[in-house]
């Protein structure tokens, strides 16, 4: 036989075999991938769901339903518009920017020490005395009502369980820990949705019933009620509500809650920081898709199992006469707020009781534990790293711990205060605080990323002014006290005339104009210092040119830490330290030289801006060393990509047109 015809054969033969392999095997191995990948962005989707989900939207959502209707559940729908922001604008600019929190993209894209402290500081206050106030408030509320046991041990044995496995276990140990109480959460509250529907009698029932939902008693002594506090709105079943009479006016709805939130959605720690850890743009994409999804559910599962609750129990749930008010809930400002604890108690049977008891304990713990873990990283990575930056990974991660320990410290003392606010009213304030401090956030992010001719100087002033305006009306609500269904406030009308929505909105306008003007009259930044950094630049092949790098030697010099500090010494003590704080013993790694040069100092900070420390305590990435690597992970990189590009970006674009027309529905429907 000729020798060629041989030859023929064989490749022949090696072309059919690689072809079958290609065809099948690796068919099967890349689908098998690519179902992972998604799995894992449906992981961060359902993490962020759980973040952002608290005992607070359970009790306060039912208790805003019971009293006003629907419209609340509206605020979660307007969430949902900005998931597309965040995954498909502002998450590819952070992750370009290569930061863990939020400060840090300010300080690279203005070069400013000054803003990213300010932020910071804003965040952990904001954070301190609207989310985690919320969060206490409402649980330990829900505790009382049906846990008949001491809330005070209660709450120090659920800190507890909270403290030791954020502090312990990190970022992934939340996400994974929020990911099951998400589940809980979501089959808990569907399990007493289809209880309360069935009570009712279905939908059209609850629209028939709801209306006739008034108090026995709206009368004592000499004293009688006014009819709008105990009387259901006409408009109960509409989120679209009157420009002057409605309690959320509908351009309030469409303007200030836009405000209010394209701050959660695309510029709060919490609700970035689980999307900056994916590992790719698809796992960006589809947590927020899932999210988005599951952001619908809250209508259902809370607000109107809250307006059920109304119908069932009105004398409880819509009481009006103080005494009445003060025998059910200990307050005699009104009970709206048991709405969803007395549906659990009225109308599931003992063994669901306690699996619903779980699910608002699953929504306290996961908020908490976002907040805790996103202050921290806060702390750690923006104002510990100003006070020490010479500081090892070590010190960063037990000072992350310890931060999170003070939180906890804080939250305990919260406990007893906000036990005593009028709980009824606790959800709206909350409400009010986020729409005088967020705007000027939110401009502020806004114009980072889309105006490349935004400078430091109008950034700065812009939250400066902005900021103290929104703290003036803030100051006014708590002082005069929020406007009742009596119609008693003496607040000005030049100060709190305007409705809260309204309020937000003109102040993030007010901040833009302040920005803008301030920038255009100030020197720009250089394009060179902008590559990556701005929508316009962001797919600019160029190096970017730090602008922080005179920031690095802005250090305390004379506080400095001894070896052995954190456990250098290899006695058992600090070996059970280390295990506890998840540090591993490093017997030859030093705090940092003696006598630190320019060059030491800034070749730490070139250190430390290569580690993504979530919350202060885990590492989650570093910089590869050298061009060839970075090339090699380019490579990677855009092979990661490559289904984006091909299969799952249609199915990204067909999940997101799917959620889009579900919201444009639901909004038609309940106009």
């Amino acid at each position: 036989m000729d020798p060629s015809e041989n030859y023929h054969e064989f490749t022949t033969n090696q072309s059919i075999v690689t072809l079958s392999i290609h065809s099948t095997t690796d068919t099967l191995v890349m689908t098998s991938y690519l179902l992972l990948v998604l799995c894992i962005g449906l992981w961060i989707g359902i993490s962020t769901y759980s973040a952002n989900v608290g005992s607070g939207h359970f009790m306060g959502l039912a208790g805003i339903g019971a009293t006003s209707g629907i419209v609340v559940g509206a605020l979660e729908w307007n969430t949902i518009f900005m998931l597309f922001v965040l995954g498909w604008i502002f998450v590819p600019i952070y992750s370009k920017a290569e930061v863990v929190t939020l400060p840090e993209y300010l300080r690279k894209r203005f070069g400013s020490l000054r803003i990213q402290l300010f932020f910071s500081f804003i965040f952990i206050i904001v954070y301190i005395f609207s989310r985690i106030s919320m969060e206490i408030g409402f649980g330990v509320m829900f505790l009382k009502s049906v846990w008949d046991t001491d809330i005070y041990q209660t709450m120090l044995v659920v800190l507890t369980v909270i403290g030791i496995y954020t502090i312990t276990g990190g970022l992934t140990t939340v996400v994974y820990v929020e990911t099951f109480q998400a589940g809980i959460m979501i089959l808990g509250s569907t399990i007493l949705m289809s209880y309360a529907f069935h009570e009712v009698g279905g939908y059209q029932e609850l629209k028939a019933k709801y209306f006739r939902a008034i108090p026995s008693r709206t009368e004592q002594g000499n004293w009688t009620a006014n009819p709008k506090c105990y009387m259901p709105r006409s408009d109960s079943f509409h989120i679209f509500r009157s420009c002057s009479s409605g309690d959320i006016p509908w351009p309030g709805l469409i303007l200030g809650a836009t405000t209010v939130s394209l701050f959660h959605g695309c510029a709060d720690q919490v609700s970035v920081q689980r999307l900056l850890a994916g590992k790719s743009k698809l796992h960006m994409k589809g947590g927020c898709l899932l999210c988005g999804y599951l952001k619908l559910l809250p209508m259902f599962l809370m607000v109107m199992p809250g307006m059920i609750s109304r119908i069932l129990y009105t004398d409880q749930v819509a009481c009006v006469v103080p005494s009445e008010c003060q025998k059910f809930c200990g307050k005699q400002t009104g009970c709206s707020v048991l709405a969803y604890p007395v549906l659990v108690i009225g109308i599931m049977p003992p063994g669901l009781q306690g699996f619903m008891l779980s699910t608002v304990c699953a929504s306290l713990m996961s908020s908490l534990t976002s907040i805790f873990n996103s202050s921290s990283a806060l702390f750690t990575m923006n104002i510990y790293t100003w006070i020490r930056p010479m500081a090892t990974e070590k010190e960063l991660m037990v000072s992350g711990r310890f931060f999170v320990i003070i939180l906890l410290a804080v939250t305990i003392v919260w406990v007893p205060i906000i036990e005593m606010a009028p709980s009824e009213i606790l959800f709206e304030y909350m409400q009010v605080l986020k729409s005088c401090l967020t705007p000027s956030m939110t401009a502020v992010f806004l114009l980072a990323v889309f105006c490349k001719r935004v400078n430091e100087q109008g950034a700065f002033w812009g939250l400066i002014l902005g900021s103290t305006i929104g703290i003036v009306r803030l100051l006014a609500e708590f002082f005069y006290g929020l406007s009742t269904c009596e119609g008693d406030r003496n607040c000005p009308l030049f100060i709190c005339g305007l409705h809260y929505l309204y309020f937000g909105f003109f102040l993030f306008l007010v901040t833009l104009l302040i920005i803008l003007a301030i920038s255009l009259a100030t020197k720009p930044i250089p394009d060179e210092n902008l590559h990556g950094l701005c929508w316009s630049l962001r797919n600019s092949q160029q190096r970017r040119v730090s602008l922080d790098k005179e920031l690095r030697w802005k250090t305390f010099p004379n506080f400095t830490f001894q070896p052995g500090m954190f456990g250098e010494s290899h006695t058992c003590f600090w070996k059970m330290w280390d295990l506890f704080c998840g540090l591993d013993s490093q017997p030859n790694s030093n705090i940092g030289p003696e006598n630190p040069s320019k060059e030491a100092i800034e070749a730490t900070w070139e250190r430390m801006a290569s580690i993504s420390i979530s919350a202060g305590l885990e590492i989650l990435t570093r910089k590869s060393a050298g061009r060839r690597r970075e090339e090699q992970e380019q490579k990677m990189k855009d092979w990661n990509d490559l289904p984006e590009s091909l299969f799952w970006k249609r199915v990204m674009q067909a999940s997101g047109i799917v959620l889009i027309a579900l919201l444009i529905t639901a909004h038609v429907f309940f106009a």
